[in-house]
C-alpha cells in the first residue's frame, strides 16, 4: 500500500518526461512534437500539482541529442509545447533540463547523478531535496531521487526496475490519490 504524503508549496515535484508525463516509444526517442502523446490524466494531474507544489521541475535524459537525432532547438519546441498544453489545462512547469549527453559520458548529467537537481537548486534556491519527491519510470529515476533523499515514486510500465521506491504507480494521475495538502 503506497503511503500518503504530506505536502505543501514548500515541496519540489521533480518528474520524468518520457513514461512519465508522455508515452515512452520503447527502443526510439520523441523526435517530433507530433509523436508526444501525454499519458493518461497527465494534464488533469497538473492542474492539482500545481496547486499543490510550490516548484514542479522535469528532468529527463535526452541522449538522442548527442546522437544527432534531434538538435537542442528542436528539443526546445517540443518542451515548450508541452509547457503550453499544460498550461492551457491550468498546470505549470517551472523548469526542464535535459542530460544531453551519451549514456557514461561526459559532462555526467544524466540520472541517477545529480547534476539536474543541482541545476534546479541553482535556479531555485528554495528547492530542499528533503521536500521533494521524484517520479520516474527507471531504476535510474529512482536511484537519483533516493541519492537526493527525496521521496520517490515509480510509474510502472514494461520497463523492468530493481530499485524499491516509497510509491508504485500506475499512471502520473494516480500519485494525486496518495499526496495530502
Amino acid at each position: 500500500m503506497n503511503p500518503i504524503i504530506k505536502v505543501d508549496k514548500s515541496w519540489t515535484l521533480f518528474l520524468d518526461r518520457d513514461g512519465v508525463i508522455n508515452e515512452r516509444i520503447f527502443g526510439g526517442y520523441i523526435l517530433d512534437w507530433k509523436d508526444f502523446k501525454f499519458t493518461e490524466n497527465a494534464l488533469e494531474a497538473f492542474k492539482t500539482f500545481s496547486n499543490v507544489f510550490g516548484r514542479i521541475v522535469v528532468v529527463t535524459n535526452q541522449q538522442c541529442i548527442a546522437k544527432g537525432l534531434i538538435s537542442e532547438q528542436e528539443l526546445g519546441e517540443i518542451h515548450q509545447n508541452m509547457k503550453q498544453e499544460i498550461e492551457k489545462f491550468g498546470g505549470r512547469i517551472d523548469a526542464v533540463f535535459a542530460a544531453k549527453e551519451i549514456k557514461n559520458e561526459p559532462p555526467f548529467h544524466r540520472k541517477p547523478n545529480p547534476a539536474m537537481a543541482y541545476m534546479a537548486k541553482e535556479q531555485f534556491p528554495e528547492i530542499e531535496f528533503s521536500k521533494s519527491m521524484m517520479v520516474g519510470d527507471t531504476d535510474t529515476d529512482i536511484l537519483f531521487g533516493k541519492n537526493l533523499g527525496m521521496k520517490t515514486a515509480l510509474v510502472v510500465s514494461k520497463e523492468q526496475t530493481s530499485v524499491e521506491p516509497d510509491m508504485v504507480l500506475n499512471n502520473l494521475w494516480e500519485l494525486t490519490n496518495f499526496i495530502q495538502y
